[in-house]
């Protein structure tokens, strides 16, 4: 007869992959933060994207979209 202390309950694994340094805690607080985001909160913060000098919003065809990927993963190294 096994003890009580031995036997294992079974955890389901999360079915899904994340990328690096997130997980399904940190994937449902986004969730989160997005979904109970104000109109005005959400405004505020897509202009303020849009005045960082340190990036930039262009159109690209869709077509070059994964070669331009490719080269942004390529710089991040």
């Amino acid at each position: 007869m096994k003890s009580a202390s031995k036997r294992r309950t079974k955890i389901k694994r999360d079915p899904n992959r994340y990328p690096k340094n997130l997980n399904r805690k940190k994937v449902q607080a986004l969730i989160n933060y997005y979904e109970n985001q104000t109109d005005d909160e959400a405004i505020s913060e897509a202009e303020a994207a849009y005045k960082n000098p340190a990036f930039t919003m262009m159109a690209i065809p869709v077509e070059l979209v994964p070669k331009v990927q490719r080269l942004i993963s390529k710089r991040a190294g």
